[in-house]
């Protein structure tokens, strides 16, 4: 089956950047959106990104200008650009698909990635 592999989580400084990717294997026929979302502990997981293929990219208001999603289609990954990254980006993040696993493409199905920690620190 499907399965999302993250990676390019870490520690950076306030300021600093940072590339996320999400590679989806397995039986994919067709990836119909890709998104990001994170999590902190005791709080809801929340919507970062998203990039689909008819409306475009839409981002959290407090990332937008700093973050950048972007997708290749050709390799199944989605990637998540973090510039000027501030403490309060300090989360586990976790990419989203949803995913054709026929060649019909008659259902579409949504997977997760591990998620990977980013911390955001002096």
């Amino acid at each position: 089956q499907v399965q999302l592999v993250e990676s390019g989580g870490g520690l950076v400084q306030p300021g600093g950047s940072l590339r996320l990717s999400c590679a989806a294997s397995g039986t994919v026929f067709k990836v119909w959106t890709m998104a990001w979302y994170r999590q902190v502990p005791g709080k809801q997981r929340e919507l970062v990104a998203t990039i689909d293929e008819n409306t475009g990219t839409d981002y959290k208001d407090s990332v937008r200008g700093r973050f950048t999603v972007s997708r290749d289609d050709a390799k199944k990954t989605v990637y998540l650009q973090m510039n000027n990254l501030k403490s309060e980006d300090t989360a586990v993040y976790y990419c989203n698909m949803r995913i054709s696993v026929t060649i019909q493409l008659s259902r579409a199905y949504e997977y997760w990635g591990q998620g990977t920690q980013v911390t955001v620190s002096s």
